[in-house]
């Protein structure tokens, strides 16, 4: 599949729209089918340590801490993604020297029918810490914690991430019991703190 030559000049779009090119956007833009980036802005390459060429026909997989961190997200993009929807997260990504940020990533696929086929990402890198005690819940648990921070209900976690509703509690649980954590607010707090 040959992608859009994105960095191009600007096209005037029927009904006389202005179309503008991925370099001209001010915040990190990366164009991609089936997770691997076909184009990008100076401005993402730059969030990475790379040069834009270095990136392009790259699976996003090399940008994640983890292989792990980047099939879990694929899944939750998968399941929320579809349809042509705007979604959002926030993750923590790697750049090129090893270092980890937290980063909130949105999302627009082109495609109704498979959300990965063809999207547009927008990267904003956020100015929180990485806590080293992060690691002392599992990556399912952050999973867990980072849809519960988004307001999602146990239900709609469990059906996100194919666990049981039961699962999704016992997570929850074993958190809160684990840290003397009282309800769901103090357990985003804490969460929220650790990111």
């Amino acid at each position: 599949m040959t992608a859009p030559d994105l960095s191009s000049s600007a096209s005037i779009e029927p009904g006389g729209g202005k179309l503008f090119r991925l370099a001209d956007l001010p915040v990190p833009m990366v164009y991609a089918t089936h997770r691997i980036i076909r184009d990008c802005n100076f401005e993402f390459a730059e969030t990475f340590g790379y040069e834009r060429h270095e990136l392009i026909d790259q699976s996003f997989s090399r940008l994640y801490p983890k292989i792990r961190d980047f099939v879990r997200t694929g899944e939750m993009w998968r399941t929320n993604f579809a349809g042509g929807k705007v979604y959002h997260d926030e993750r923590v990504m790697r750049r090129r020297d090893g270092s980890s940020f937290w980063c909130r990533v949105r999302g627009r696929s082109r495609n109704l029918a498979d959300p990965f086929a063809e999207a547009l990402y927008c990267f904003e890198p956020m100015n929180r810490a990485i806590a080293g005690n992060a690691s002392l819940i599992s990556d399912r648990q952050k999973q867990v914690l980072t849809l519960v921070s988004q307001g999602k209900t146990n239900a709609q976690i469990a059906q996100e991430i194919g666990l049981s509703k039961r699962t999704i509690e016992a997570h929850r649980a074993r958190i809160m019991r684990a840290y003397g954590l009282r309800n769901s607010a103090e357990l985003i707090a804490w969460f929220s703190s650790l990111r």
